[in-house]
């Protein structure tokens, strides 16, 4: 694999730049010196950004974006062998890297670098771990997966030995990860286009906790099935481990956990068994309130201190698109906006807004891609059946191709024999329009799903 000499800046080529994660390892080399080039398939409001920074950004993905004078490539998953630029980076010879491989070598350059793990929960815990650096003033350099209005964008480059970021399980890219504390929140079934099952896809969690640094920390949630199985795989390593959850026997426990009229958690804080005071949390949810836990226990072993920490997790809300609440509409209806995209997640939102609601619950559902679609079909319709009315679109592709085997009517179908009134629509035009006709004072509307589902919000909330 080649490997960056960081103190020697170069000319990087990144294929697939607008990305969340690819747009903030670039602005990071550029920040450090690199010249730094990419492509994308359409302009955006993030390829807008990088070329203002002085970023030289091509729109399409053709052999002659690449030049003479590139020294390395990024790329990422969805990029295709047979993508133009990819092919002719490979007849060049010009030395390639995954986006996982560069933030590897990357976070390498930090001595205090955190990565969170998990099926769920990833950005939120992530927002969580970025405010109470903040706070604590260590200057962190941070890489999300969202929109996080502190960092005013998905990047932060700091000047210091903190670090941050997601470490996410597909094709499994977080193997490539050396950090000094891991965080592991949950393990359950996902990304079953590339998993074969879900023994798979704990055995991929149990190789990650191996990545961790020696003289480093294992943060692993104590309450999960799987925690056996990883805490093993790091037994024979110079590697502290730390479990938090709700049970009595955690490290890190949280107690009486309570939310208030908007979701927002709260609870006691017990460490080893010893009462450590409340935690306010200004993110919604019970699962929230654990995640938090991991972000406390991770934040102590680098050196902040609890009192830091509270502050941070009281001042943090979460990355955009989760249970964000976007506005009111004319008639009364609040709209809210959450990424959940996997039964899981969307059960734990659900629930919030179950418990925060005035009068009906809508959901407009936007399933993401077809396997994952199929593979969880009759777990989508009882997580979404706790609403009073769902309204689905069509399954946002994303990198797959539609084989005709799963459909949104597919849900529909699944969904009324639970007796939920459910309704498939198909485009957001037609969405917005039965809302408009049957919605009424008070309702609440959540637009769900990982794809572009929630410009259907926007279009409601346009004065």
């Amino acid at each position: 694999m080649y490997k960056v000499d960081f103190n020697k800046p170069c000319h990087a080529h990144f294929i697939g730049i607008g990305g969340v994660s690819m747009s903030g390892l670039a602005e990071i080399l550029k920040n450090d010196g690199f010249t730094v080039s990419g492509s994308d398939m359409k302009e955006s409001d993030t390829t807008k950004s990088l070329e203002a920074g002085g970023i030289k950004v091509f729109y399409g993905q053709v052999a002659s974006n690449i030049s003479d004078d590139i020294d390395f490539v990024v790329y990422t998953a969805a990029i295709h062998p047979d993508n133009e630029e990819f092919v002719e980076v490979q007849r060049r010879n010009i030395p390639l890297l995954t986006r996982a491989q560069l933030l590897g070598q990357l976070m390498d350059n930090y001595k205090y670098s955190v990565a969170v793990a998990g099926t769920h929960g990833k950005t939120t815990t992530t927002s969580m771990m970025s405010y109470i650096m903040l706070e604590a003033g260590t200057d962190p350099t941070i890489s999300i997966g969202g929109h996080l209005n502190e960092i005013n964008g998905n990047i932060r480059v700091g000047n210091s030995d903190y670090f941050v970021t997601e470490a996410c399980e597909y094709t499994n890219s977080y193997h490539e990860f050396r950090p000094y504390a891991s965080i592991i929140l949950n393990v359950d079934n996902d990304h079953l286009d590339f998993f074969k099952n879900i023994e798979n896809i704990a055995a991929s969690f149990a190789t990650f906790a191996t990545k961790t640094r020696e003289g480093g920390a294992l943060i692993v949630n104590g309450d999960m099935k799987y925690r056996d199985q990883v805490i093993e795989a790091v037994s024979n390593k110079d590697i502290k481990v730390f479990t938090f959850g709700k049970n009595e026997g955690n490290d890190f426990e949280a107690r009486n956990i309570h939310l208030n009229e908007l979701g927002n958690a709260a609870y006691e804080l017990y460490i080893n068994g010893e009462d450590k005071g409340e935690v306010t949390l200004s993110v919604t949810g019970e699962h929230n309130a654990v995640n938090s836990l991991s972000a406390i226990a991770a934040s102590l072993y680098i050196g902040i201190s609890l009192e830091d920490i509270k502050e941070g997790l009281k001042k943090c809300h979460s990355a955009d698109r989760r249970f964000q609440y976007k506005g009111t509409t004319d008639n009364g209806v609040i709209v809210i906006d959450d990424y959940a995209h996997h039964p899981t997640e969307i059960s734990a939102s659900l629930a919030v807004a179950n418990s925060v609601k005035k009068s009906e619950l809508w959901v407009a559902f936007q399933p993401h891609t077809y396997s994952r679609t199929k593979a969880h079909l009759k777990d989508f319709a009882k997580a979404l059946s706790v609403s009073d009315h769902v309204l689905l679109a069509d399954i946002y592709a994303a990198r797959e191709k539609d084989d005709g085997s799963v459909s949104s009517k597919d849900l529909e179908n699944e969904l009324k024999n639970l007796g939920c009134d459910a309704v498939y629509l198909g485009s957001f035009e037609e969405i917005k329009k039965y809302f408009e006709k049957f919605s009424k004072n008070n309702d609440m509307l959540i637009t769900m799903g990982a794809g572009n589902i929630d410009s259907l919000g926007m279009e409601l909330l346009k004065k």
